[in-house]
């Protein structure tokens, strides 16, 4: 049975939408998306613990992370649950709009690249030193 979700993502420059799809229960879960008004170059895109935008991103907490593991790649065995790593953003093709996808409660872009765990920056292996909140949206399952 297929289960599909969105999280329309909101910021004060930053807006998009993901879409997130999962065949069946024990295959991985597809992220696609359109996010507009990022600056040129890479972001970090992770999903964070609470789905509450009360207070804006900040309201989302941490990345989730139910096994408390380093932050790291979507590739690497130890690694952060439901991290995307970044997303690329390169006006020049995209027309201001960054393309999410990735295999892999709240969405969040951040301002900066992910350093994916390796940067060597006191934040690498909790959130990838990828900067502030710049969209965050709630994850809702759709039809």
């Amino acid at each position: 049975m297929s289960v599909k979700a969105v999280a329309v993502l909101t910021g004060e420059k930053v807006k998009g939408a993901v879409f997130f799809s999962q065949e069946a229960p024990d295959c991985p879960v597809t992220v696609t998306g359109k996010i507009s008004g990022l600056s040129k170059g890479f972001h970090g895109f992770h999903v964070h613990e609470y789905g509450d935008n009360t207070n804006g991103c900040v309201s989302a907490g941490g990345h989730f992370n139910p096994f408390n593991q380093d932050h790291g790649a979507p590739g690497d065995q130890v690694r952060t649950s439901f991290c995307c790593g970044t997303v690329s953003c390169d006006p020049v093709f995209t027309k201001g709009a960054a393309i999410a996808r990735c295999l892999s409660n709240q969405v969040l872009v951040h301002a900066d690249q992910d350093d994916l765990g390796r940067g060597g920056h006191e934040l690498s292996k909790t959130t990838g030193n990828a900067g502030g909140r710049v969209a965050c949206g709630v994850i809702g399952i759709t039809k």
